[in-house]
């Protein structure tokens, strides 16, 4: 079971299901959300229990990001697909996860490269690989 919560503690979750492999955005708005990627790994929603007042932010159309209200540790991002992507950098540790992807990686920061060897797609997972 992966467990995990925001930076005060006022929010925390468990997942009661295996989570999927964790994939690297370089989007705009994950930049901007976070102050440079995100890292992210997908749970069936309904495998997510969480403890706590989460606010939530509709970032775009089909989408929307949830946060502590206390401390603004961003926590969830949602497309509505009935999964959950819980933010990596939030999880206790261990996991036992790994990376398997970057994806908006043509949208990145001018500042970085990564150099993980995984590959890198220059928008969503399915569209060309750049990098990797």
């Amino acid at each position: 079971m992966v467990q995990g919560g925001c930076l005060c503690g006022a929010v925390s979750y468990k997942v009661d299901a295996e989570l999927g492999p964790i994939t690297g955005c370089h989007c705009n708005q994950c930049r901007k959300i976070s102050g440079h990627s995100s890292a992210a790994a997908p749970a069936p929603k309904d495998a997510v229990a969480i403890t706590g007042e989460v606010r939530w932010y509709r970032s775009s159309p089909g989408t929307q990001r949830g946060f502590c209200p206390t401390c603004s540790s961003y926590l969830f991002w949602e497309e509505f697909d009935g999964l959950l992507y819980l933010m990596a950098g939030t999880f206790e540790a261990p996991t036992g996860l790994t990376m398997d992807r970057h994806i908006f990686y043509g949208y990145k920061g001018d500042y970085y490269e990564v150099d993980d060897g995984l590959p890198c797609y220059q928008t969503g997972r399915r569209s060309p690989v750049i990098k990797g």
